[in-house]
């Protein structure tokens, strides 16, 4: 009897292993699996500006030369194009941190061999014109708010993709609901991304996954919308099965023994 659904990945002809710096952009999925290979002690830099959910703001974040604009708001500085995490008391510690993560970025990207992407939303948020990454609880009035289409997600990656053809691009769709969206608005987001990526170049299904293949309430956190620990795991296992040799995939869990133990807190 066939309880489940199995999503069928085929082996990648390239491989990630040791010799490899990586770098991870985009949702907050990101920064799961990039846990999951700095516990592995994997060469890995994840979002330098912090979670970033639309394809737009993360193309712009790869790009950016000069410090974005800093605006007061609620005691704090704040970029829009960068997290919450960036935020300041003042404007000179907001924009030595947004410096900070520019540079990260920067030398990130140069060093990269493998790029990996996670699109969150295709849902953006403008003010006076320019998509922003994060609009930092300011006034609902300032924003204008509307779905990108397939075309301008297009527009916005070939060019970075075709600038660093010595880069393995790898592309997925977080499988986290944006439910405050609406969930039929949510679900066009999603076909809008998956759409975008399959002219984008190599994609891992972690979206499919979740939700295909994990296609129960188990596997999600107490908020029913983010993976549980469970889901995160089993879809890391699936990714290693696909982007790692044999001799990598036994080197992965020499290293996490390594990485418990040096996290161990003794009990006495």
């Amino acid at each position: 009897m066939k309880l489940q659904t199995i999503v069928d990945i085929k082996p990648s002809e390239w491989k990630i292993g040791y010799e490899d710096k990586i770098l991870m952009l985009g949702s907050c999925f990101s920064d799961e699996i990039g846990e999951q290979m700095q516990q592995r002690f994997l060469h890995v830099t994840c979002n330098p500006f912090g979670t970033l959910y639309n394809p737009l703001s993360i193309a712009q974040a790869l790009q950016m030369n000069d410090t974005p604009e800093l605006i007061e708001h609620d005691g704090l500085w704040h970029s829009l194009a960068h997290h919450g995490s960036f935020s300041r008391a003042t404007r000179e510690e907001a924009e030595q941190a947004v410096r900070a993560s520019m540079e990260t970025m920067q030398s990130a990207l140069a060093e990269a061999t493998v790029v990996i992407v996670t699109f969150g939303t295709a849902w953006v948020y403008e003010r006076n014109g320019e998509i922003v990454g994060n609009c930092h609880k300011l006034p609902e009035n300032q924003f204008n708010r509307r779905r990108l289409s397939v075309e301008e997600i297009v527009a916005a990656w070939k060019p970075i993709i075709d600038r660093y053809p010595d880069k393995h691009w790898l592309f997925t769709v977080s499988p986290i609901r944006h439910i405050k969206d609406g969930l039929h608005e949510n679900q066009l987001s999603k076909a809008t991304l998956l759409q975008a990526v399959e002219q984008l170049g190599d994609y891992f299904p972690s979206y499919e996954i979740l939700l295909d293949e994990l296609r129960d309430y188990r596997f999600y956190a107490d908020d029913l919308v983010h993976p549980s620990s469970l889901a995160v795991n089993y879809i890391w296992e699936r990714f290693v099965d696909t982007f790692c040799t044999p001799q990598t995939k036994n080197e992965l869990v020499l290293q996490h023994k390594r990485w418990k133990h040096e996290h161990h807190i003794p009990l006495h």
